[in-house]
């Protein structure tokens, strides 16, 4: 397999929190055959902890506040931010904002996100508990391209979590996330691949 480090994808990912998954996206990149870097870690949280990660991995970072913004001004900073790195894709990776509808328009087939069900079950929040109440025999998680309707874009892909009869969300919670370490690398090298097959 040919060394693609000369011609990676740049990726800029937007968090809120932790970035588990963005840490998962980060490694990945480092792996030479790897189609995608990560040129931009931002957040709309000053204090997210997945900043701390990014920096210390020598990730450029940005970081601005969406209190006192309107959510149009705050998506055109951040937006602002990932075009100033150079980013082609931009991945949503635990970051907790409904965007604008103009801005994922520009960003169109360019944004992707992962969402903690098997979608198109259980868009929104909660999916863990709606998973369990349910009576569902899995649950899992789904990489899926940002459209204006919420957790609604084609499904890039999936995998499935058994739930155990003694699960609470919580521990539910906790083997979906180890599974969504492993799918949202793999999703989004097969999609830039793809991209760049394409172009």
């Amino acid at each position: 397999m040919p060394d693609t480090a000369a011609t990676k994808v740049p990726v800029a990912v937007f968090v809120s929190g932790k970035g588990t998954n963005m840490a998962a996206l980060l490694y990945a990149s480092r792996q030479p055959v790897c189609p995608y870097e990560i040129c931009l870690v931002a957040s709309n949280d000053p204090a997210a902890e997945a900043l701390v990660l990014a920096e210390a991995e020598g990730v450029p970072t940005y970081a601005l506040s969406h209190k006192g913004m309107s959510r149009g001004d705050h998506d055109s900073e951040m937006e602002a931010a990932a075009r100033d790195a150079g980013a082609e894709l931009i991945v949503l990776a635990g970051y907790m904002r409904i965007l604008t509808p103009q801005f994922v328009k520009r960003w169109k087939g360019r944004m992707l996100n992962i969402h903690p069900s098997l979608l198109p079950k259980y868009p929104g929040l909660d999916t863990h508990a709606r998973a369990i109440a349910a009576g569902d025999s899995h649950a899992g998680a789904t990489v899926h391209l940002v459209t204006e309707d919420l957790d609604a874009g084609e499904a890039l892909g999936r995998i499935e979590v058994a739930i155990w009869p003694t699960d609470t969300p919580e521990r539910l919670a906790d083997r979906v996330r180890v599974a969504e370490h492993q799918l949202y690398p793999r999703v989004l090298a097969d999609y830039v691949q793809r991209m760049r097959e394409r172009a």
